[in-house]
């Protein structure tokens, strides 16, 4: 049997609603982010801008 590799998951930072491929996440502290801006906890209340998602501190 061939073994499954999952790189998909869901963004890290809790309001975000993205999935992100854990092979090109931004990775801060052990966890997989789909951007710079929810990796370092939305400065200045800015959301990470992807379509549909609306995440913000």
């Amino acid at each position: 049997m061939d073994s499954l590799t999952v790189n998909l998951m869901k963004c890290a930072c809790e309001s975000c609603l993205c999935v992100v491929d854990t092979t090109k996440a931004v990775q801060k502290d052990g966890k997989n982010y789909c951007s710079e801006i929810c990796a370092n906890g939305h400065p200045n209340g800015v959301g990470c801008s992807h379509s549909g998602c609306q995440c913000h501190a």
